[in-house]
Protein backbone atom coordinates (compact mmCIF):
# COMPACT_ATOMS: atom_id res chain seq x y z
CA UNK A 1 0.00 0.00 0.00
CA UNK A 2 1.47 3.33 -1.07
CA UNK A 3 1.78 5.99 1.58
CA UNK A 4 1.36 9.76 1.62
CA UNK A 5 4.09 11.74 3.41
CA UNK A 6 3.41 15.35 4.43
CA UNK A 7 6.70 17.22 4.90
CA UNK A 8 7.28 19.91 7.50
CA UNK A 9 9.49 22.95 6.86
CA UNK A 10 12.30 21.74 9.13
CA UNK A 11 12.70 18.53 7.11
CA UNK A 12 13.24 20.45 3.87
CA UNK A 13 15.59 22.94 5.54
CA UNK A 14 17.72 20.16 7.02
CA UNK A 15 17.94 18.25 3.73
CA UNK A 16 16.61 19.79 0.47
CA UNK A 17 16.85 16.38 -1.22
CA UNK A 18 14.50 14.83 1.33
CA UNK A 19 11.77 15.20 -1.32
CA UNK A 20 13.35 12.27 -3.18
CA UNK A 21 13.85 9.97 -0.17
CA UNK A 22 10.41 8.32 -0.07
CA UNK A 23 10.74 5.79 -2.92
CA UNK A 24 7.43 5.17 -4.73
CA UNK A 25 5.27 6.94 -2.15
CA UNK A 26 3.59 10.31 -2.66
CA UNK A 27 4.98 13.48 -1.07
CA UNK A 28 2.83 16.45 -0.04
CA UNK A 29 4.22 19.91 0.74
CA UNK A 30 1.63 22.29 2.24
CA UNK A 31 1.53 25.79 0.78
CA UNK A 32 2.19 27.18 4.28
CA UNK A 33 5.50 25.32 4.27
CA UNK A 34 6.46 27.00 0.99
CA UNK A 35 5.69 30.36 2.61
CA UNK A 36 7.90 29.53 5.59
CA UNK A 37 10.75 28.49 3.30
CA UNK A 38 10.39 31.81 1.49
CA UNK A 39 11.04 33.59 4.82
CA UNK A 40 14.42 31.83 5.12
CA UNK A 41 15.71 32.29 1.56
CA UNK A 42 17.68 35.49 2.31
CA UNK A 43 19.41 34.00 5.33
CA UNK A 44 23.19 33.75 4.87
CA UNK A 45 23.49 30.59 6.98
CA UNK A 46 23.31 26.97 5.87
CA UNK A 47 19.55 27.09 6.50
CA UNK A 48 19.22 29.92 3.98
CA UNK A 49 21.24 27.97 1.44
CA UNK A 50 18.96 24.97 1.90
CA UNK A 51 15.85 27.16 1.56
CA UNK A 52 17.11 28.47 -1.78
CA UNK A 53 17.95 24.93 -2.92
CA UNK A 54 14.42 23.72 -2.08
CA UNK A 55 12.97 26.55 -4.16
CA UNK A 56 15.24 25.68 -7.09
CA UNK A 57 14.29 21.99 -6.92
CA UNK A 58 10.57 22.76 -6.91
CA UNK A 59 11.01 25.22 -9.76
CA UNK A 60 12.80 22.58 -11.87
CA UNK A 61 10.07 20.03 -11.15
CA UNK A 62 7.47 22.49 -12.50
CA UNK A 63 8.79 21.77 -15.99
CA UNK A 64 7.27 18.27 -15.74
CA UNK A 65 3.74 19.36 -14.88
CA UNK A 66 1.64 21.19 -12.33
CA UNK A 67 2.52 20.93 -8.66
CA UNK A 68 -1.10 21.25 -7.56
CA UNK A 69 -2.15 18.19 -9.59
CA UNK A 70 1.01 16.13 -8.99
CA UNK A 71 4.40 15.69 -10.63
CA UNK A 72 6.34 12.43 -11.00
CA UNK A 73 9.44 12.53 -8.81
CA UNK A 74 11.41 9.96 -10.87
CA UNK A 75 10.87 10.09 -14.63
CA UNK A 76 12.97 6.95 -15.22
CA UNK A 77 10.96 4.74 -12.81
CA UNK A 78 7.58 3.16 -13.50
CA UNK A 79 6.69 3.12 -9.79
CA UNK A 80 7.59 6.77 -9.19
CA UNK A 81 5.79 8.64 -6.45
CA UNK A 82 4.08 11.97 -7.03
CA UNK A 83 4.87 15.36 -5.51
CA UNK A 84 2.00 17.69 -4.60
CA UNK A 85 1.96 21.23 -3.25
CA UNK A 86 -1.29 21.20 -1.28
CA UNK A 87 -3.21 24.46 -1.11
CA UNK A 88 -5.46 23.40 1.75
CA UNK A 89 -8.74 23.67 -0.14
CA UNK A 90 -11.86 21.63 0.63
CA UNK A 91 -10.86 21.18 4.26
CA UNK A 92 -13.90 20.90 6.51
CA UNK A 93 -12.04 19.39 9.46
CA UNK A 94 -11.21 21.70 12.37
CA UNK A 95 -11.26 24.94 10.34
CA UNK A 96 -10.11 26.88 13.43
CA UNK A 97 -6.71 25.24 13.01
CA UNK A 98 -6.11 26.84 9.63
CA UNK A 99 -5.69 30.40 10.83
CA UNK A 100 -3.48 29.47 13.75
CA UNK A 101 0.02 28.51 12.49
CA UNK A 102 1.86 26.31 10.03
CA UNK A 103 1.96 23.30 12.34
CA UNK A 104 -1.80 23.33 12.76
CA UNK A 105 -2.26 23.83 9.03
CA UNK A 106 -0.19 20.67 8.47
CA UNK A 107 -2.39 18.82 10.99
CA UNK A 108 -5.54 19.96 9.21
CA UNK A 109 -4.17 18.78 5.85
CA UNK A 110 -3.23 15.45 7.40
CA UNK A 111 -6.72 14.96 8.84
CA UNK A 112 -8.31 15.92 5.50
CA UNK A 113 -6.17 13.48 3.50
CA UNK A 114 -6.70 10.74 6.06
CA UNK A 115 -10.47 11.17 5.72
CA UNK A 116 -10.16 11.27 1.92
CA UNK A 117 -8.09 8.08 1.55
CA UNK A 118 -9.60 6.08 4.41
CA UNK A 119 -8.00 2.64 4.61
CA UNK A 120 -6.55 2.73 1.08
CA UNK A 121 -3.55 4.97 1.89
CA UNK A 122 -1.67 5.68 5.08
CA UNK A 123 -1.02 9.38 5.73
CA UNK A 124 2.15 10.24 7.68
CA UNK A 125 3.45 13.63 8.83
CA UNK A 126 7.24 13.84 8.65
CA UNK A 127 8.70 16.46 10.97
CA UNK A 128 11.71 17.08 13.18
CA UNK A 129 9.46 19.03 15.57
CA UNK A 130 8.76 16.90 18.64
CA UNK A 131 5.68 18.91 19.64
CA UNK A 132 4.11 18.55 16.21
CA UNK A 133 4.58 14.77 16.42
CA UNK A 134 2.88 14.83 19.83
CA UNK A 135 -0.05 16.88 18.53
CA UNK A 136 -0.40 14.63 15.47
CA UNK A 137 -0.60 11.59 17.72
CA UNK A 138 -3.30 13.31 19.81
CA UNK A 139 -5.38 13.76 16.61
CA UNK A 140 -4.85 10.14 15.58
CA UNK A 141 -2.37 10.93 12.81
CA UNK A 142 0.82 9.00 12.18
CA UNK A 143 3.94 11.14 12.59
CA UNK A 144 7.65 10.39 12.49
CA UNK A 145 11.03 12.03 12.31
CA UNK A 146 12.97 12.16 9.05
CA UNK A 147 15.26 9.16 9.38
CA UNK A 148 17.18 9.09 6.07
CA UNK A 149 20.22 10.86 7.57
CA UNK A 150 19.99 9.25 10.99
CA UNK A 151 22.47 6.75 12.39
CA UNK A 152 21.59 4.21 15.07
CA UNK A 153 23.89 5.59 17.76
CA UNK A 154 23.50 2.47 19.91
CA UNK A 155 25.24 0.46 17.19
CA UNK A 156 27.69 3.13 16.05
CA UNK A 157 30.93 1.76 14.62
CA UNK A 158 33.67 1.81 17.29
CA UNK A 159 36.61 1.21 14.95
CA UNK A 160 37.91 -1.86 16.78
CA UNK A 161 36.85 -5.37 17.76
CA UNK A 162 38.07 -7.75 20.46
CA UNK A 163 39.23 -11.27 19.56
CA UNK A 164 39.86 -14.09 22.04
CA UNK A 165 43.11 -15.77 21.01
CA UNK A 166 45.12 -18.73 22.20
CA UNK A 167 48.84 -18.72 22.94
CA UNK A 168 49.75 -20.31 19.58
CA UNK A 169 47.92 -17.66 17.57
CA UNK A 170 49.45 -14.83 19.59
CA UNK A 171 52.92 -16.32 19.14
CA UNK A 172 52.33 -16.53 15.37
CA UNK A 173 51.26 -12.90 15.36
CA UNK A 174 54.43 -11.72 17.09
CA UNK A 175 56.63 -13.99 14.95
CA UNK A 176 55.18 -13.13 11.53
CA UNK A 177 54.03 -9.58 12.40
CA UNK A 178 50.76 -10.35 10.63
CA UNK A 179 47.96 -12.90 10.66
CA UNK A 180 44.91 -13.82 8.63
CA UNK A 181 41.63 -13.95 10.58
CA UNK A 182 38.93 -15.67 8.55
CA UNK A 183 36.77 -15.88 11.69
CA UNK A 184 36.10 -12.14 11.66
CA UNK A 185 34.38 -9.89 9.14
CA UNK A 186 36.44 -6.70 9.32
CA UNK A 187 36.36 -3.25 7.77
CA UNK A 188 39.44 -1.55 6.26
CA UNK A 189 41.71 -0.05 8.94
CA UNK A 190 39.65 -1.60 11.72
CA UNK A 191 41.71 -2.43 14.79
CA UNK A 192 41.69 -5.90 16.35
CA UNK A 193 42.48 -6.26 20.05
CA UNK A 194 43.83 -9.72 20.86
CA UNK A 195 42.92 -10.95 24.33
CA UNK A 196 44.32 -14.00 26.06
CA UNK A 197 41.47 -16.53 26.10
CA UNK A 198 42.51 -17.71 29.55
CA UNK A 199 42.72 -14.47 31.56
CA UNK A 200 40.97 -12.11 29.04
CA UNK A 201 43.73 -9.50 29.26
CA UNK A 202 44.71 -7.56 26.14
CA UNK A 203 48.08 -8.76 24.90
CA UNK A 204 48.37 -7.13 21.46
CA UNK A 205 46.50 -5.20 18.82
CA UNK A 206 46.69 -4.99 15.06
CA UNK A 207 45.12 -3.14 12.14
CA UNK A 208 43.26 -4.81 9.29
CA UNK A 209 44.69 -4.25 5.82
CA UNK A 210 41.71 -4.69 3.53
CA UNK A 211 43.81 -4.80 0.36
CA UNK A 212 45.88 -7.77 1.57
CA UNK A 213 43.16 -9.28 3.80
CA UNK A 214 45.49 -9.56 6.80
CA UNK A 215 45.75 -8.08 10.28
CA UNK A 216 49.13 -6.44 10.80
CA UNK A 217 50.62 -6.22 14.28
CA UNK A 218 50.90 -2.69 15.68
CA UNK A 219 53.58 -1.97 18.24
CA UNK A 220 52.43 0.70 20.73
CA UNK A 221 54.62 3.79 20.43
CA UNK A 222 57.02 4.07 23.34
CA UNK A 223 58.27 7.52 22.30
CA UNK A 224 56.04 10.48 22.96
CA UNK A 225 54.22 12.47 20.30
CA UNK A 226 55.25 16.01 21.18
CA UNK A 227 55.33 14.98 24.82
CA UNK A 228 52.02 13.12 24.62
CA UNK A 229 51.92 9.41 25.49
CA UNK A 230 48.94 7.08 25.04
CA UNK A 231 47.44 6.23 28.42
CA UNK A 232 45.14 3.43 27.28
CA UNK A 233 44.61 1.03 24.40
CA UNK A 234 42.09 3.21 22.55
CA UNK A 235 44.45 6.19 22.61
CA UNK A 236 47.23 3.98 21.23
CA UNK A 237 44.96 2.98 18.35
CA UNK A 238 43.97 6.59 17.72
CA UNK A 239 47.61 7.69 17.53
CA UNK A 240 48.33 4.87 15.09
CA UNK A 241 45.54 6.07 12.80
CA UNK A 242 46.59 9.72 13.15
CA UNK A 243 50.22 8.99 12.25
CA UNK A 244 49.44 6.57 9.41
CA UNK A 245 50.02 8.46 6.15
CA UNK A 246 47.99 5.92 4.19
CA UNK A 247 44.85 6.92 6.10
CA UNK A 248 43.50 10.22 4.77
CA UNK A 249 40.40 10.57 6.96
CA UNK A 250 40.40 9.88 10.70
CA UNK A 251 37.34 10.23 12.90
CA UNK A 252 37.71 10.14 16.68
CA UNK A 253 34.70 10.17 18.98
CA UNK A 254 34.55 10.05 22.75
CA UNK A 255 33.28 11.84 25.80
CA UNK A 256 34.91 14.93 27.28
CA UNK A 257 38.44 14.43 28.54
CA UNK A 258 39.37 11.38 26.46
CA UNK A 259 42.15 13.25 24.64
CA UNK A 260 40.63 13.57 21.16
CA UNK A 261 41.75 17.10 20.30
CA UNK A 262 45.09 16.94 22.11
CA UNK A 263 46.21 13.80 20.27
CA UNK A 264 45.01 15.12 16.90
CA UNK A 265 46.94 18.38 17.27
CA UNK A 266 50.04 16.58 18.61
CA UNK A 267 50.03 14.22 15.62
CA UNK A 268 49.59 17.18 13.28
CA UNK A 269 52.59 18.96 14.82
CA UNK A 270 54.75 15.86 14.37
CA UNK A 271 53.72 15.39 10.76
CA UNK A 272 54.10 19.08 9.92
CA UNK A 273 57.15 20.29 11.85
CA UNK A 274 59.18 17.10 12.40
CA UNK A 275 58.48 14.93 9.36
CA UNK A 276 57.53 17.63 6.80
CA UNK A 277 54.72 15.45 5.47
CA UNK A 278 52.35 18.41 5.29
CA UNK A 279 52.86 22.09 4.56
CA UNK A 280 50.60 23.32 7.35
CA UNK A 281 48.64 22.19 10.39
CA UNK A 282 45.17 23.74 10.13
CA UNK A 283 42.95 23.52 13.21
CA UNK A 284 39.35 24.67 13.12
CA UNK A 285 36.02 24.33 14.87
CA UNK A 286 32.43 25.47 14.33
CA UNK A 287 31.24 28.49 16.30
CA UNK A 288 28.49 27.44 18.69
CA UNK A 289 28.20 28.82 22.24
CA UNK A 290 27.53 26.74 25.34
CA UNK A 291 24.50 28.33 26.95
CA UNK A 292 23.47 31.94 26.32
CA UNK A 293 25.56 33.84 23.76
CA UNK A 294 27.44 36.92 25.04
CA UNK A 295 26.52 38.96 21.97
CA UNK A 296 28.75 40.95 19.63
CA UNK A 297 32.43 41.17 20.52
CA UNK A 298 34.68 44.19 20.01
CA UNK A 299 37.96 44.26 18.11
CA UNK A 300 39.30 42.95 14.82
CA UNK A 301 38.59 39.46 13.48
CA UNK A 302 41.36 37.85 15.56
CA UNK A 303 40.07 39.43 18.76
CA UNK A 304 36.49 38.42 17.96
CA UNK A 305 37.47 34.81 17.27
CA UNK A 306 39.82 34.38 20.22
CA UNK A 307 37.10 33.30 22.73
CA UNK A 308 35.79 30.70 20.27
CA UNK A 309 39.24 29.35 19.41
CA UNK A 310 40.58 29.40 22.99
CA UNK A 311 40.07 25.62 23.54
CA UNK A 312 42.44 25.00 20.62
CA UNK A 313 44.97 27.51 21.95
CA UNK A 314 44.81 25.76 25.34
CA UNK A 315 45.89 22.49 23.74
CA UNK A 316 48.63 24.21 21.75
CA UNK A 317 50.00 25.89 24.86
CA UNK A 318 50.09 22.53 26.64
CA UNK A 319 51.94 20.90 23.73
CA UNK A 320 54.34 23.78 23.11
CA UNK A 321 55.03 24.44 26.78
CA UNK A 322 57.01 21.27 27.37
CA UNK A 323 59.61 20.79 30.03
CA UNK A 324 62.85 22.85 30.13
CA UNK A 325 65.22 21.66 27.42
CA UNK A 326 62.60 19.56 25.60
CA UNK A 327 62.39 19.73 21.81
CA UNK A 328 59.09 21.61 21.95
CA UNK A 329 60.94 24.51 23.56
CA UNK A 330 62.68 25.35 20.31
CA UNK A 331 59.50 27.31 19.59
CA UNK A 332 60.10 29.40 22.68
CA UNK A 333 57.45 31.95 21.71
CA UNK A 334 54.76 29.32 21.66
CA UNK A 335 52.31 28.75 18.85
CA UNK A 336 52.63 32.33 17.54
CA UNK A 337 56.03 31.51 16.07
CA UNK A 338 54.56 28.55 14.19
CA UNK A 339 51.75 30.78 12.93
CA UNK A 340 54.25 33.40 11.75
CA UNK A 341 56.21 30.71 9.89
CA UNK A 342 53.04 29.59 8.09
CA UNK A 343 53.19 26.10 9.62
CA UNK A 344 50.11 26.50 11.82
CA UNK A 345 46.74 28.17 11.33
CA UNK A 346 43.76 28.32 13.69
CA UNK A 347 40.61 29.34 11.86
CA UNK A 348 36.81 29.13 12.15
CA UNK A 349 34.88 27.07 9.62
CA UNK A 350 32.80 30.06 8.57
CA UNK A 351 34.72 30.87 5.40
CA UNK A 352 35.76 27.42 4.21
CA UNK A 353 33.32 27.15 1.30
CA UNK A 354 35.10 27.49 -2.03
CA UNK A 355 38.59 26.90 -0.64
CA UNK A 356 41.04 24.20 -1.71
CA UNK A 357 43.40 22.79 0.94
CA UNK A 358 46.33 20.83 -0.53
CA UNK A 359 49.03 19.13 1.57
CA UNK A 360 47.55 20.09 4.94
CA UNK A 361 46.91 18.25 8.18
CA UNK A 362 43.39 19.53 8.87
CA UNK A 363 41.86 19.00 12.32
CA UNK A 364 38.16 19.83 12.76
CA UNK A 365 37.30 19.92 16.46
CA UNK A 366 33.74 19.66 17.85
CA UNK A 367 32.55 18.27 14.53
CA UNK A 368 29.42 16.84 16.17
CA UNK A 369 28.01 20.38 15.85
CA UNK A 370 28.14 20.17 12.05
CA UNK A 371 25.36 19.00 9.76
CA UNK A 372 26.03 16.19 7.26
CA UNK A 373 26.00 18.79 4.48
CA UNK A 374 28.56 20.97 6.29
CA UNK A 375 30.85 17.98 6.81
CA UNK A 376 30.53 17.16 3.11
CA UNK A 377 31.57 20.73 2.32
CA UNK A 378 34.65 20.35 4.52
CA UNK A 379 35.73 16.97 3.15
CA UNK A 380 35.38 18.16 -0.44
CA UNK A 381 37.87 20.96 0.32
CA UNK A 382 40.68 18.39 0.68
CA UNK A 383 43.33 18.83 -1.98
CA UNK A 384 46.09 16.43 -2.99
CA UNK A 385 48.04 15.13 -0.01
CA UNK A 386 45.67 16.49 2.67
CA UNK A 387 44.64 14.53 5.75
CA UNK A 388 41.45 15.43 7.63
CA UNK A 389 40.75 14.56 11.26
CA UNK A 390 37.25 14.95 12.70
CA UNK A 391 36.91 14.86 16.49
CA UNK A 392 33.87 15.22 18.71
CA UNK A 393 31.43 13.80 21.23
CA UNK A 394 28.08 12.79 19.65
CA UNK A 395 26.38 13.17 23.03
CA UNK A 396 27.58 16.74 23.66
CA UNK A 397 25.86 18.83 20.97
CA UNK A 398 25.28 22.58 21.13
CA UNK A 399 23.62 22.94 17.71
CA UNK A 400 19.85 23.10 18.39
CA UNK A 401 19.04 21.47 15.04
CA UNK A 402 21.14 18.34 15.59
CA UNK A 403 21.14 15.32 17.88
CA UNK A 404 23.34 12.29 18.49
CA UNK A 405 21.86 10.46 15.49
CA UNK A 406 21.88 13.02 12.69
CA UNK A 407 25.03 15.10 13.24
CA UNK A 408 27.88 15.25 10.74
CA UNK A 409 30.36 13.25 12.84
CA UNK A 410 28.20 10.13 13.26
CA UNK A 411 27.14 10.45 9.61
CA UNK A 412 30.76 10.32 8.40
CA UNK A 413 31.69 7.50 10.79
CA UNK A 414 28.90 5.34 9.39
CA UNK A 415 29.40 6.25 5.71
CA UNK A 416 33.19 5.80 5.64
CA UNK A 417 33.53 2.58 7.62
CA UNK A 418 34.11 0.53 4.45
CA UNK A 419 36.61 2.89 2.82
CA UNK A 420 40.32 2.05 2.53
CA UNK A 421 41.43 5.64 3.20
CA UNK A 422 39.44 6.09 6.43
CA UNK A 423 39.85 4.95 10.03
CA UNK A 424 37.83 5.49 13.19
CA UNK A 425 38.41 5.03 16.92
CA UNK A 426 35.96 5.52 19.78
CA UNK A 427 37.72 6.63 22.94
CA UNK A 428 36.03 5.28 26.04
CA UNK A 429 38.17 6.27 29.02
CA UNK A 430 38.58 9.82 30.25
CA UNK A 431 42.16 10.86 30.98
CA UNK A 432 41.84 14.60 31.66
CA UNK A 433 41.45 14.20 35.43
CA UNK A 434 39.63 12.06 37.95
CA UNK A 435 37.06 14.83 38.44
CA UNK A 436 36.42 15.21 34.70
CA UNK A 437 36.00 11.43 34.28
CA UNK A 438 33.54 11.16 37.15
CA UNK A 439 31.58 14.18 35.92
CA UNK A 440 31.28 12.71 32.40
CA UNK A 441 30.08 9.41 33.85
CA UNK A 442 27.77 10.59 36.64
CA UNK A 443 26.18 13.79 35.33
Amino acid sequence: MKKVFILDTNVLLSNPLSIFKFDDNDVVIPISVIEEIDNFKKDQSDIGRNAREVSRILDRLRDRGTLSSGIRLFEEREDSGQLYVYLGHNMDILPELLASNTDNHILAIGLTLQKQFGDTRKVIIVTKDTNLRIKADAFGLAAEDFAADKVDISHLYTGFVTFQAGADLINDLYTNREIRLSQLELYPNQFVVFEDEDDHSAVAFGIYDGAEDIVKLVEPRTEGVWGIYSRNLEQAMALEALLNDRVRLVTISGEAGTGKTLMAIAAGLVKTTDEDQYQKLLVSRPIFPLGRDIGYLPGDIDEKLNPWMQPIYDNLELLLGGSPGSRQKRFNKGYQELINQGMLAVEPLTYIRGRSLPAQFFVVDESQNLTPHEVKTILTRAGEGTKIVLTGDPYQIDNPYLDSQNNGLTYVIERFRKEEIAAHVTLQKGERSELASKAARLL
